[in-house]
């Protein structure tokens, strides 16, 4: 009941101060972006512009067999601002590019020179066969280059028929994918969890010993837990508010919420006693920002290989944010995997159970310093 009084009482008083409203105003803020600003899926067509340097007999065929290519059958009149000014061209969607044909050579130097863009050059040699130049940025590796000079010497429908006679066999079926979209959700809820339950937590505790209130506590009767732990409280209150509030609006009841809840709470936790014992350490929060951003900026690391997959070296996973990601990910796909999720929430509820004894520790000897 005295903890539950100390609750309240660290509730109302953070709720007083602009802190407690950051986690809800960046949930808002993040709900916007995603609902007016982020697609469902992001347009991954590569842009090719061509220059068909040959024959308009021979031009006409190989427009042919580029709209046999396209998702309507259909080219469209299009124009593309080229040195500041408005020129004609003719776009052919396919399935993975968009493939611009422009009326001169000159404007495909542009494109390839002033605005980093995939260009080329097509025409006949001496044996009116068909002539590619690329025009290449000069970061290209060898590996690249070497693709481009052999990627038109074969004949394009026996690579297609080597593509198709190749045996693919699935590791997986049944398999569920989210959209871009969803997909970018795990690390809003590892970034407005762990990462801000971290820095505001560290933020509380010295903003308590700049206006005396830890003086003040020290010579209460009541633990020092019960302080630390009604800190705590509010971080996971906040945090469950603004996660919701941003998951739900756009997952509805995809994702198994208690699951959500599960993890949620023991990610905070850990990343809350995390921040109490590193403010422990210091007396202000300018003192301990080079911490702090030391830790923020290595829990960021398994987010960048979450985005970038052919990046994701082994050493990654020792990061608590990178099984973080993880589950977070899982229960959005809603794989309904209770064994697993309840694992890492047990791991994150003992891991932060020891970090809250440290810190608990370390208050009851600084908790005046």
């Amino acid at each position: 009941m005295k903890f539950f009084s100390s609750f309240v009482k660290e509730l109302k008083i953070a709720s007083r101060g602009f802190y407690f409203y950051i986690e809800i105003f960046m949930a808002v803020l993040i709900l916007a972006i995603f609902i007016f600003a982020v697609p469902e899926n992001f347009n991954t067509k590569s842009a090719e512009y061509l220059y068909l340097d040959m024959p308009e007999e021979v031009r006409i065929s190989y427009l042919e067999a580029i709209n046999d290519e396209t998702l309507d059958g259909n080219a469209e009149a299009v124009t593309v601002e080229i040195d500041d000014n408005e020129k004609n061209a003719t776009l052919y969607t396919t399935e993975d590019k968009e493939i611009y044909i422009l009326e001169s050579q000159k404007d495909t130097i542009y494109m390839a020179e002033e605005e980093q863009k995939v260009a080329a050059v097509i025409g006949l040699d001496d044996e009116n066969q068909p002539s590619y130049t690329y025009y290449l940025q000069g970061y290209e590796s060898d590996k690249y280059k070497n693709l481009l000079k052999i990627l038109n010497i074969e004949s394009t429908d026996n690579l297609q028929s080597d593509v198709l006679n190749q045996e693919v066999k699935s590791l997986s079926t049944n398999t569920e994918r989210l959209s871009d979209r969803e997909n970018m959700l795990p690390s809003v809820l590892v970034f407005n969890g762990a990462l801000m339950g971290l820095f505001i937590i560290a933020a509380y505790i010295f903003l308590d010993r700049q206006e005396g209130v830890i003086k003040a506590y020290a010579l209460t009767p009541s633990p020092v837990w019960h302080y630390l732990m009604s800190k705590i409280g509010v971080i996971l209150l906040t945090t469950l508010v603004s996660s919701f509030l941003i998951l739900i609006p756009l997952m509805q009841f995809k994702p198994d919420y208690l699951l959500l809840l599960a993890l949620l709470v023991t990610s905070a936790f850990f990343a809350s006693s995390l921040g109490l014992l590193i403010a422990s350490f210091y007396n202000n929060i300018m003192q301990a920002f080079g911490a702090l951003y030391l830790v923020m900026m290595l829990m960021i690391i398994p987010s960048i290989a979450y985005f970038i997959p052919s990046w994701n070296p082994s050493w990654i996973t020792i990061i608590p944010s990178y099984q973080m990601l993880e589950g977070f990910k899982s229960i959005i796909l809603g794989n309904n995997d209770w064994t697993y999720i309840l694992t890492m929430s047990a791991g994150f509820l003992a891991a932060g159970s020891v970090l809250f004894v440290l810190s608990n520790y370390r208050y009851k000897k600084t908790l005046i310093g």
